[in-house]
């Protein structure tokens, strides 16, 4: 790495400090070089007690996605900007990126990298987050931004692949691909496999991350309800954050009538990371009950990532590009989730097919993605 390279600021408004791509991946990755100060911006949470001694965190907002403090976090990461002087800012989130063009414009030897989390603007355009009449100006405002943000950015980084072809200002030799790959958790080790099922074994199924319609948690929870006509051992735990107050409710009630075949752990509160990983560790079967969406149907979810590299079996939704990659590891089937007809089916599959036969897929870690951040982060002349 350069020697010049001293000090490293990631921020994201809405991200947590513990955040799993922001701190566990990109931090981590950066704080393993001697003599880099490593400094994380986002939104309040319990910092893991085992932070490198070169990573430093910092509080943005402590407030919800909807509250005030979301505004006076950009004079929070306005006054950050100016005390450390950071040689490289990654930015994380686009609401970042007028005050980090600004900062540039003031200080032009420094540089910053854009990633990219997400398409935002088709996001705006196509979920029900705002009224219908704001989405349109939303989504060309913060295309714009991000237009204009990647002319100065030193360059830019994709979570997904697809996003190279759906963003108009992307160049290919200014964009690195950093896919949300699995970053190892100590202590928790991948199950041994192949993985068999056993007619009349207990059946843990998961769902985990962002509780939402559009990720099918209702369907799953139908779909659990369903397959325990077939394989009473069946039980369901949902595991993870739902930022919809009357999604909540009506999930509530649907685990009250499921007559103890679904847990629920989190829901009104975000869950670290570390628990999610091991629940995962400790269940037999991954639920991906995704619906169609243009937002989402061209993404790999991260927890596709977590669950084939800790040998998890997983059932998914005919996605051309997640069916690629599930079968070619012989990771787990393609069901519909919304047939509770063929559920039985799915049980017999179950017990037909051996799963992971050539051991835990190796590209589903995030080793070689951390040696790409290492390499552009090194590029900066």
């Amino acid at each position: 790495m350069p020697s010049r390279i001293r000090t490293i600021l990631l921020a994201s408004v809405l991200k947590p400090l513990d955040d799993t791509r922001m701190y566990e991946k990109f931090g981590h990755t950066l704080a393993q070089r001697p003599g880099l100060q490593v400094h994380i911006a986002g939104r309040a949470t319990p910092v893991p007690a085992d932070a490198p001694a070169n990573l430093h965190t910092h509080v943005l907002q402590a407030g919800t996605r909807l509250s005030w403090a979301r505004l006076t976090a950009q004079a929070t990461y306005w006054k950050l900007l100016r005390k450390l002087q950071p040689d490289l800012c990654i930015v994380h989130a686009p609401e970042l990126l007028p005050l980090t063009l600004l900062w540039k414009v003031l200080r032009p030897n420094r540089h910053f990298f854009y990633d990219i989390r997400e398409n935002y603007a088709l996001n705006i355009r196509t979920q029900s987050v705002y009224p219908s009449w704001l989405r349109g100006l939303l989504a060309a405002l913060v295309r714009g931004l991000e237009t204009l943000a990647a002319r100065s950015a030193s360059r830019l980084i994709l979570a997904e692949r697809s996003y190279a072809e759906e963003l108009p200002f992307t160049r290919p030799e200014h964009v690195t691909v950093l896919e949300n790959k699995y970053q190892p958790v100590a202590n928790v080790l991948p199950r041994v496999t192949p993985v068999k099922f056993l007619p009349g074994q207990p059946l843990e199924l998961l769902y985990s991350g962002t509780i939402s319609e559009l990720n099918g948690v209702l369907e799953a929870v139908a779909f659990t309800k369903s397959l325990r006509t077939f394989w009473p051992q069946a039980h369901l735990t949902i595991i993870g954050y739902c930022q919809q107050p009357d999604l909540l409710q009506r999930l509530a009630t649907e685990i009250t009538t499921a007559n103890g075949a679904v847990t629920l752990l989190g829901g009104a509160v975000p869950v670290p990371h570390s628990q999610i990983v091991a629940a995962i560790s400790n269940v037999h079967l991954g639920l991906l009950p995704y619906q169609p969406h243009p937002s989402s149907w061209r993404c790999i979810p991260t927890k596709l990532f977590e669950y084939m590299a800790m040998g998890l079996p997983v059932l998914i939704p005919n996605n051309q590009l997640w069916r690629t990659l599930v079968e070619q590891h012989q990771a787990g089937l393609v069901v519909n989730f919304t047939d509770t007809v063929a559920t039985r089916e799915v049980g017999d599959q179950l017990l037909r097919q051996e799963f992971y036969p050539w051991g835990v897929p190796a590209d589903s870690f995030w080793a070689a993605e951390g040696a790409k951040l290492l390499s552009i982060v090194d590029d900066i002349k």
